[in-house]
């Protein structure tokens, strides 16, 4: 599947599915820490394990991110709640979604211009 979007942002914009992954620019990736200036694969822990620590590189931009995009998988499936905690108290919002939602959200949201990050499990 490809998102048709106009490009009105600079950064690693998702555009599709492909392969079982996330098509960004010229690469598939199963799994994602995106952010408006780079694109990672990422090996993410099972979610009920998850945390801060498993998303830490996105901590590093500059000026910090309005909110964390986090992408379940398949299905949207609540993050722990230590995790959730450690995030806000980042300042950082977190808005949970399954993968695809997330994957699409994240092209509407930075064609808008916002400053955001994202960690989407595989699909």
């Amino acid at each position: 599947m490809r998102m048709e979007q106009g490009r009105q942002t600079d950064g690693p914009i998702i555009s599709g599915f492909s392969g079982g992954g996330f098509k960004v620019d010229d690469g598939v990736y199963r799994a994602l820490l995106i952010t408006p200036q780079r694109a990672d694969g990422w090996a993410p822990r099972p979610i009920e394990g998850l945390g801060a620590e498993d998303v830490a590189p996105l901590f590093a931009l500059d000026p910090p991110p309005e909110f964390l995009l986090l992408g379940t998988g398949p299905t949207l499936v609540r993050p722990p709640p230590a995790f959730v905690r450690a995030i806000e108290r980042r300042g950082l919002g977190i808005e949970a979604m399954d993968s695809r939602a997330a994957a699409r959200a994240w092209a509407v949201l930075r064609g808008e211009g916002r400053w955001i990050a994202g960690a989407l499990y595989p699909l």
